[in-house]
């Protein structure tokens, strides 16, 4: 097993997993219920990591989460409202994204 990532917010270190599992890498999240110990434990010891089971796709992880966030254009809906990327439904007429 090897260490790939930590971090003291643990949405970071899930979404991290969820990343990696999609990608079909199979991980183990560590120390996760340590947060609560903060003040009582050393900082380290108080981090959640992210490690992956087998050490040949250490690499391959470090790269899926080194990359950027795929950036997609802004879009129009057909009653003319502009909406950022992230969203796939109107807030207006609550139409969703075509493809």
């Amino acid at each position: 097993m090897k260490r790939v990532f930590g971090s003291f917010n643990q949405t970071a270190v899930y979404h991290a997993r969820n990343l990696l599992e999609a990608a079909g890498i199979e991980v183990l999240v560590r120390n996760a219920a340590l947060s609560s110990a903060m003040g009582e434990l050393p900082p380290a010891e108080c981090e959640a990591q992210l490690w992956v089971l087998d050490d040949a796709d250490a690499l391959r992880a470090q790269e899926l989460l080194s990359r950027a966030p795929e950036q997609r254009p802004e879009w129009t809906c057909a009653c003319g409202e502009k909406l950022g990327a992230q969203f796939s439904q109107c807030w207006r007429c609550g139409a969703y994204r075509s493809s």
